[in-house]
């Protein structure tokens, strides 16, 4: 999985990389299939966070309200205490951890506040959500940011995506090269995982990130785990499963988590509810 801080910056020591300046989008132009002949939305840092190890973002629901207390994603082994187990799940748990919100030059305008790990998992997925002690309308008001716009639909292969990093402040882009029936790293198996054509070369620190359809402006995916060194389904070198049981290893590549099944595992209110009808997430 993307590594924290620590590994990031020995990452950046061993290998010379170079991290852009704030508000700077870097990173070769897309490669692989082509998306869309949409118009590009403008992909930029608003609405993005920085975590003390990771990045995330505001993110909003279909069904959300301006009023209703604003939710932040992350990974599920970003969460503050410790990467949950296989088969673990958590949820309303309390929680005061605190995020750097991101104007769109990757300024930071406000530090938001948890009140509790709404929902947090390695399993199937690898994703933590957070609820907030302040709404939409009261971020949007006071800090004049809006919450990124959760996609309801499967990404689609070759369309074209950017990885927002607020940890980093760095921009990747590439396009959706493909989606994996398991993605197999150490304990842990993720489903239906996306995997990028290789101008995103995420490092350590931009776990959780969110993964912009850069057609609709909208999160598709959350960024996870990539294989850095060639290992076969080890720590920080995933593999990939398909229906049959063969196992393929492609070094350099990282990969993210999709996210349009969230939205239906919550009812109003930004209230968790696992006993919706189509909600697949895990259950404690």
């Amino acid at each position: 999985m993307r590594r924290p801080l620590v590994g990031a910056l020995a990452t950046l020591l061993l290998t010379g990389a170079t991290v852009a300046g704030a508000g700077t989008a870097t990173a070769a132009s897309p490669d692989g299939a082509a998306g869309t002949k949409a118009r590009p939305k403008a992909v930029d840092f608003a609405g993005t966070v920085a975590l003390s190890n990771c990045s995330g973002s505001l993110i909003r629901l279909p069904g959300s309200s301006d009023n209703d207390p604003g939710l932040v994603m992350t990974n599920g082994h970003c969460l503050e205490t410790g990467m949950p187990g296989p088969g673990e799940v958590i949820t309303d748990r309390p929680s005061t951890r605190t995020f750097s919100l991101l104007n769109s030059s990757a300024g930071k305008v406000a530090t938001l506040r948890a009140t509790k790990v709404s929902y947090a998992t390695m399993t199937d997925t690898d994703v933590t959500l957070y609820e907030l002690n302040t709404t939409y309308a009261q971020i949007k008001q006071r800090y004049g940011i809006s919450a990124l716009s959760l996609s309801p639909d499967h990404p689609v292969a070759g369309t074209s995506i950017k990885v927002v990093s607020g940890f980093w402040k760095r921009i990747y882009s590439c396009n959706a090269d493909g989606f994996v029936y398991r993605l197999r790293e150490a304990d842990w198996t993720w489903k239906d995982s996306l995997r990028y054509t290789s101008s995103c070369n995420t490092i350590g620190g931009t776990s959780g990130s969110p993964v912009v359809d850069a057609n609709t402006g909208k999160v598709v995916a959350i960024n996870n785990t990539g294989n850095e060194s060639g290992e076969r389904c080890t720590m920080n070198n995933p593999c990939e499963e398909d229906e049959n049981g063969r196992v393929t290893v492609r070094q350099g590549i990282n990969y993210a988590q999709e996210t349009y099944g969230i939205a239906k595992c919550f009812a109003v209110g930004n209230k968790l509810d696992l006993d919706l009808p189509g909600c697949e997430l895990p259950k404690p």
